[in-house]
């Protein structure tokens, strides 16, 4: 038998009490959380079955349908989640009026059968998890600085992998390949609705300007309709840009890092572009503060995008993302959201990746990304590899 939690009892104490606290301000007296990304924020693993946190209990109630080793003191086994409430029942727990789900995670049909097992209809946890996980603590903080040295290591490698003839697509095997071999999980969370992607984008010319069925910065036409983003086997040629932005989970935790490598000699307007894209992210570097508005952020790039004059080729050319920055941690698209229309406020803890990209058609794709953490006294950056545009003939 083998413990349900990993995590510190210390480290799990300051998440429960930040779900609490986010509950508290929707007015949701109990949890029962069951996704994935939720369960391994709570417990520092990922199980099937549920954990349910009570506003006026200590520990959390934990029911496992696999795998069936695990053990905790307030573990249940169970088959369906139709046999919670006997459970609860036995042990003497009453459920309170308010009960939140993960809604907006659920299938229909879970949903449907959670709703009819607690009894009551649910009220939405959805967004008190995405608040409860937004701010990170000093442990989980440390594990994407793990992760961001890894990543680097990966990046400044890149020039070493490319050869003569290669195509997008060749490259980023290569690339996915090195990053297994320093310890990349290869897993890819992405929360949202029918958002996939594989290991990452690897862009060359111009296929990051092919528009794709998701909101992310690049798109690419990917190799097959099925999963239409990404390298789509264009020859890397003399001129042309080659945009990688790929995983950087090694930890459980992730940073999201994009560097642009370059054939050749590149049009001018591309390089000038992807300075400015330096200037941005150092500019909302400055910026970034806990109580600043993530839409100035994106309103300041924006801003300085125009005023360069790039403000046709910034967040896309042919489709433009709506957003510059997003949050980062268990999945690659957590709060806040630097977008026009945000209302999130920066916050001590809060993990940031800023991208703010241009594609030049004829070039491809130039910019940077790389992921920030709100401190205090501002942002301070975790993935530190070479920003300027890198040559792959050296």
């Amino acid at each position: 038998m083998e413990n349900l939690v990993l995590i510190s009892a210390k480290e799990q104490q300051i998440r429960i009490e930040k779900i609490k606290a986010a509950m508290l301000q929707q007015g949701i007296e109990a949890a029962l959380i069951s996704s994935n990304a939720s369960l391994y924020y709570l417990t520092g693993r990922v199980y099937s079955g549920f954990a349910l946190i009570l506003a006026g209990a200590d520990a959390p109630i934990y029911f496992v349908k696999r795998p069936v080793h695990l053990l905790a003191d307030t573990a249940i086994s169970i088959r369906k989640p139709e046999g919670i409430p006997g459970e609860l029942q036995v042990r003497g727990v009453e459920l309170p009026q308010t009960v939140g789900l993960e809604l907006g995670r659920l299938s229909y049909n879970m949903a449907e059968r959670l709703a009819k097992a607690i009894g009551r209809a649910p009220a939405d946890l959805s967004a008190a998890m995405a608040m409860a996980r937004s701010c990170k603590t000093p442990f989980e903080i440390e594990k994407m600085r793990m992760s961001g040295l890894k990543q680097e290591r990966v990046y400044r490698q890149v020039p070493r992998m490319y050869e003569p003839g290669m195509s997008d697509y060749e490259l980023q095997i290569e690339i996915e390949r090195t990053s297994r071999l320093e310890g990349c999980l290869g897993q890819f969370r992405v929360q949202g609705e029918d958002m996939e992607l594989f290991m990452g984008n690897v862009l060359a010319g111009d296929n990051a300007d092919a528009p794709s069925p998701y909101d992310f910065a690049m798109g690419g036409a990917g190799m097959d309709p099925s999963l239409p983003v990404g390298a789509n086997g264009t020859p890397i040629r003399p001129g042309m840009s080659v945009m990688v932005d790929v995983n950087g989970n090694y930890t459980g935790y992730m940073t999201d890092m994009t560097r642009t490598f370059s054939l050749g000699s590149i049009d001018e307007r591309a390089r000038y572009a992807h300075q400015v894209s330096i200037d941005i992210c150092h500019a909302l570097q400055q910026m970034g503060a806990p109580g600043v508005e993530a839409k100035a952020l994106y309103e300041k790039a924006e801003q300085m995008a125009a005023e360069a004059g790039l403000a046709d080729y910034f967040m896309g050319h042919r489709q433009h993302a709506g957003f510059v920055g997003h949050g980062v941690g268990i999945e690659i698209n957590e709060l806040p959201v630097i977008a026009p229309r945000s209302r999130d406020i920066l916050a001590e803890g809060n993990a940031i990746a800023l991208e703010p990209k241009f594609v030049i058609p004829g070039t491809g794709a130039v910019g940077i990304e790389n992921t920030y953490i709100v401190t205090e006294s501002g942002m301070t950056c975790i993935t530190n590899a070479p920003e300027d545009l890198i040559a792959l003939d050296k």
